[in-house]
């Protein structure tokens, strides 16, 4: 943990709804993301962030999965060599998916990667967005449609895309670096509760 720029936040010196916040993802995975204590020390960030990533990323709303929302994160931050977003949202990517090896295909290769036509053309257009979003044009939207694709979606992958160019950034900038947890998750099958 050497490398992070900024001390994480101590969870009990957050204030109550943060910490609310944090709890509850962690009684969830197990354990605390460094992301959230990282942006815990900037109180209104930390509010505006995650209420925009809940709104991007838990819609129950168009055509786009769980999955394929981690997926857009993982290809696009792998691009933007997000080591924190590639690891965490990649784990995600593999419990959604149900796939030990998925995220690194598509971190790697997405055109390479095991994952159907609608996929590939979904990340296709979600790294048009990332690397070059001057040069979209009707073409790239009209791919989408084919692949059962509307503007709306289109805009969630854009947005999604674009959220995550933030986050990137902000990891980059803070050294945040993925919780060891992360590494294993989704990679192995998960031993049962008795």
């Amino acid at each position: 943990m050497d490398i992070m720029r900024y001390p994480l936040k101590d969870i009990a010196d957050v204030e109550d709804d943060i910490r609310e916040h944090i709890l509850a993802v962690s009684e969830k995975s197990g354990f605390v993301p460094n992301v959230f204590l990282s942006l815990a020390r900037r109180p209104a960030e930390f509010r505006a962030f995650f209420a925009y990533y809940e709104a991007l990323m838990e819609k129950e709303t168009g055509t786009l999965t769980t999955a394929d929302r981690e997926m857009i994160v993982t290809a696009t931050s792998a691009v933007n060599n997000c080591l924190y977003c590639v690891v965490a949202h990649g784990a995600l990517l593999r419990i959604y998916e149900r796939n030990p090896v998925i995220a690194d295909q598509v971190a790697i290769n997405h055109r390479q990667a095991e994952i159907p036509p609608r996929q590939k053309a979904m990340l296709d257009f979600a790294l048009k967005v990332c690397e070059q979003p001057w040069a979209l044009d009707d073409d790239d939207f009209a791919t989408l449609a084919e692949h059962g694709f509307d503007d709306e979606d289109a805009w969630d992958i854009g947005a999604i895309t674009g959220f995550f160019g933030l986050s990137n950034r902000l990891a980059h900038l803070g050294g945040i670096m993925p919780n060891p947890e992360f590494y294993l998750m989704g990679r192995l099958p998960r031993e049962k509760k008795e």
